[in-house]
């Protein structure tokens, strides 16, 4: 068994912006994340990862740095975190940072000296071509919508920003421009960080002749996603930096599947420790992002299984989550955030602990924080939703409402309102009005409230990161699907070398009826946890509430 600290840890990720505000601006800062060391440490998780807090311009929320070794005025100062990092270290949670290092600001003073002239030392830290037939170089698209391509009039050349025109891409075909990343990178192992992040890190090598992209989808992607050099880069990346220290490591990596993702986490390749694979959050949108699609969960189950059986086949790691800070909330997407709210974000967080693989934790899905619910267009704040919006008005064929209900279902704002600490005015978060507008449920959803509650969705998750701790086949168990082809239960063993557990989760806002006898042939077990009040006796055949989970030591 390859033992190893991140496998056996809970993650909680903190959006440092919507967490809370220490000093009554509105925006969330980093003694605001001190001052909840100890709701952190309540709940038992192991570690947090820290979305973007570096010096920035903010047309990204943070993902566009301008500068890589200083703090962002807004979120306070290096010394705060110098005193997050001490506190942290003192309750035993460890640091997680988020590395942007795909693009950069175009107020990064690298870009700033790039533009200034073709012959500048600079100008070959990005990727600059000549236009095409009058447009640009390609036909690539931004993730944000339209060219990928940038006109620069002072040297009359096109920049590659496969994000936000003021996210130029850094460009890795540059040894020179590598070295100082991993300088960056060991600056900040050596202040003591435990891991990082890497914010799409699997576009980080483009194919150099830059051709036309012909694929479905996003423009281009097929040439700068999973790019030719991209395991070369990552791999030296690696030796010469994280892979010296006992640090976790998680690759964000779009447009990534089960085959290609062994690529990265093999334990003999040395790249990451794991990665955020995105298919298990993509069934919702199948026609795209203007419609909401219909799915089974015999689908999910097929792909989890796939990825648990080819991870564990091949000593790989993943990790496991359903919210993060570009993700709408889970319970108002694979739940029911109405009547079985508290069920279906409990049962949505079983899945997640029990499979194999790290969980994460995205602040507020402890509390089973729901979709917002904006009356106005003009409400959002997420680059990308905006850029969609636009995109949709232009199309005609979706009215005003129309296009406000699916923005409601499908922006990041979802993930990004502020974290509702009790029902006062502004929720607890500020005492002054937040930068992004509060989810209007606040007085009922709230850490207050989920804390005097005794069935509450907080103490559940706290059951779940305790039994994590205590059995090791909650890390280390194998995984072995079973009811494949149930329509509403998902259910599954894992297989380990003192215990095995047996997972049932009802994905139904019915009671669904399972019959285990001609899978297993056990006649006791130990009913570990249920988000129903239950006195179960064990039996391989019976029925589920709606959203019920049971989690059974065999």
């Amino acid at each position: 068994m390859n033992k190893k600290w991140w496998k056996e840890a809970v993650v909680y990720q903190i959006y440092p912006r919507s967490f809370n505000d220490s000093n009554q601006d509105g925006i969330g800062d980093l003694r605001g994340i001190i001052e909840k060391i100890d709701y952190l440490d309540q709940l038992g998780v192991d570690a947090i990862w820290l979305n973007p807090v570096y010096k920035s311009p903010n047309d990204d929320n943070g993902y566009d740095i301008s500068d890589y070794k200083a703090i962002m005025d807004e979120f306070g100062t290096m010394e705060d975190l110098e005193e997050l990092m001490q506190v942290l270290d003192e309750h035993n949670i460890k640091l997680i940072m988020d590395l942007v290092l795909n693009h950069s600001s175009d107020e990064h003073h690298w870009f700033q000296k790039s533009r200034q002239s073709k012959d500048n030392p600079y100008r070959d830290y990005y990727i600059w071509r000549d236009g095409k037939n009058g447009g640009p170089p390609n036909n690539w698209q931004s993730f944000f919508g339209g060219s990928a391509w940038k006109y620069d009039q002072q040297t009359e050349q096109y920049y590659l920003h496969l994000f936000s025109e003021k996210q130029p891409d850094l460009n890795w075909e540059n040894q020179e421009l590598r070295a100082k990343i991993y300088e960056i990178i060991n600056w900040w192992l050596e202040k003591g960080v435990d891991g990082f992040r890497l914010d799409v890190i699997n576009l980080i090598s483009k194919d150099q002749d830059f051709p036309d992209g012909k694929k479905e989808g996003l423009r281009g992607h097929e040439y700068f996603a999973n790019g030719p050099r991209v395991h070369e880069f990552i791999q030296e990346m690696a030796a010469k930096t994280y892979n010296k220290y006992q640090a976790m490591t998680v690759g964000e990596t779009p447009f990534v599947d089960k085959d290609e993702a062994l690529n990265f986490v093999k334990a003999e390749r040395k790249e990451f420790s794991m990665i955020i694979p995105f298919e298990h959050l993509e069934f919702d949108s199948k026609e795209g992002w203007a419609q909401i699609s219909d799915w089974k969960l015999k689908e999910l189950k097929d792909l989890m299984s796939d990825w648990q059986f080819k991870l564990q086949e091949n000593n790989g790691w993943t990790s496991l989550y359903f919210c993060n800070h570009d993700q709408p909330r889970i319970v108002s997407r694979y739940g029911d955030d109405g009547q079985y709210r508290r069920e279906s974000a409990k049962m949505l967080g079983t899945m997640l602990h029990t499979l194999r693989g790290t969980p994460f934790i995205y602040q507020g899905e402890e509390i089973g924080m729901t979709n917002i619910n904006f009356d106005s267009l003009a409400d959002f704040d997420d680059i990308e939703t905006r850029a969609k919006i636009r995109e949709e008005q232009a199309k005609g064929n979706l009215s005003q409402a129309e296009i406000l209900e699916i923005a409601n279902y499908r922006t990041r704002d979802n993930a990004r309102t502020p974290m509702p600490w009790n029902e006062e005015e502004y929720a607890g978060f500020s005492e002054t009005k937040p930068w992004l507008k509060l989810n209007s449920n606040y007085p009922e959803i709230n850490v207050e409230k989920e804390l005097a509650a005794s069935d509450s969705i907080f103490k559940y998750y706290q059951k779940l990161i305790a039994l994590r701790k205590k059995y090791p086949v909650f890390a280390y168990g194998k995984y072995k699907l079973l009811l494949a082809e149930h329509p509403d239960i998902y259910a599954y063993q894992r297989l380990g070398s003192k215990n095995n557990l047996l997972v049932l989760l009802n994905f139904s806002s019915q009671a669904a009826v399972f019959d285990l006898r001609t899978e297993l042939s056990v006649n006791q077990a130990e009913l570990l946890l249920t988000n129903y009040q239950s006195e179960n006796k064990f039996s391989l055949k019976g029925s589920l509430k709606p959203y019920e989970a049971r989690v059974y030591l065999l």
